[in-house]
């Protein structure tokens, strides 16, 4: 029991769902309604964009590489996507569309990676000012407006009282859990990010991972834009700004590594979660917008710090225990042959 209990609290995902829970128990006794349920519902719908970019986020930092062009895949798909729509092309095209903006970037940023050795931080930095240009140039700097009804209206579809696009979700993280955990070159990914030395030498494809990892990130956020221009009803100029960071930080505190080869997309779903609460709240408690990214900043600091000290702890006992039990067996040794003797 006392081994789970540990295993529980060294657990990233644990300490980020304690901190939610803490979290809307505070703001909720500032201002109860934060946590009706229809506040609660609206949360987790608004959590459906971030955990789509937290996931595709996930494959790259699980690598040992980042991917800071996430938010302009996501502006240029949600782009692409709306136009169409305005001009009256079919849904399947629209979306198939703006998911192979999603695969080009992707691919483009794997191959600058892998085949270039360009430091990822710089070749998708470089990306994200490319595609943030050309979707200025596409739209013409305007914004993309008056979509089909049906589309907009999508976004508040319910299944027995559950947002659509949110079951949708779920079933995306559970199965990813489960193909990560279970399936065998489903932990290429964190065998990669953990020894990319030792991956290739037991033949695991490093480079066509890498370069896939990149994909999956590119795919994830131009789904994560479509589902954007769904729930806001139109695409700014400006859509996804600033949420390469926001997802980053969500994924770290969800306990994905920057060091790669540790994390879980769940946990990462959980940190995207987090952070959608996190600004929900600071409404409730009728906080300046600007003090946002203050404030989430400083919470990350707070979480990471303390659950690093939280596994240092752990750690350290451990190490104290094993010296015990090999200085207990040197002893039993000696005894033995002292009564040989």
């Amino acid at each position: 029991m006392k081994n789970i209990l540990i295993k529980l609290v060294k657990a990233r995902e644990v300490t980020v769902i304690i901190f939610i829970a803490m979290l809307f128990a505070f703001v909720g006794t500032v201002n109860p309604n934060f946590i009706a349920p229809g506040n609660i519902a609206l949360t987790l719908q608004n959590s459906v964009m971030y955990i789509l970019l937290a996931i595709g986020i996930y494959f790259v930092l699980i690598s040992k590489e980042i991917d800071v062009s996430i938010g302009a895949t996501l502006g240029i798909s949600a782009a692409v996507s709306a136009t169409l729509l305005r001009d009256g092309i079919t849904l399947p095209i629209v979306v198939l569309s703006g998911l192979m903006m999603g695969v080009l970037i992707g691919l483009f940023n794997g191959f600058g990676v892998v085949k270039l050795k360009i430091p990822s931080i710089v070749m998708t930095l470089g990306t994200n000012g490319l595609v943030r240009g050309l979707m200025i140039v596409y739209t013409k700097g305007a914004w993309v407006e008056n979509l089909p009804d049906y589309f907009k209206e999508a976004s508040q579809h319910k299944i027995f009282g559950i947002n659509s696009y949110l079951i949708v979700v779920i079933i995306i993280v559970v199965l990813l859990t489960m193909y990560l955990r279970f399936a065998k070159k489903g932990k290429y990914f964190a065998a990669i990010g953990d020894n990319s030395d030792g991956a290739n030498l037991i033949g695991i494809p490093v480079k066509a991972y890498k370069i896939l990892a990149f994909v999956l990130a590119g795919v994830f956020a131009s789904l994560a834009g479509i589902v954007y221009t769904s729930q806001v009803g139109f695409v700014a100029n400006v859509a996804g700004s600033g949420l390469e960071m926001t997802t980053i930080a969500a994924a770290v505190l969800g306990g994905v590594s920057l060091n790669g080869g540790i994390g879980s997309v769940f946990g990462a779903s959980l940190g995207a979660l987090l952070m959608t609460s996190i600004n929900s709240a600071l409404v409730f408690l009728k906080i300046p917008a600007f003090w946002n990214n203050t404030i989430s900043g400083l919470l990350l600091v707070i979480i990471v710090s303390a659950d690093a000290l939280i596994n240092r702890y752990f750690k350290n006992k451990a190490k104290q225990e094993k010296l015990l039990k090999k200085t207990h067996s040197e002893e039993t040794v000696y005894e033995e042959k002292e009564v040989l003797s």
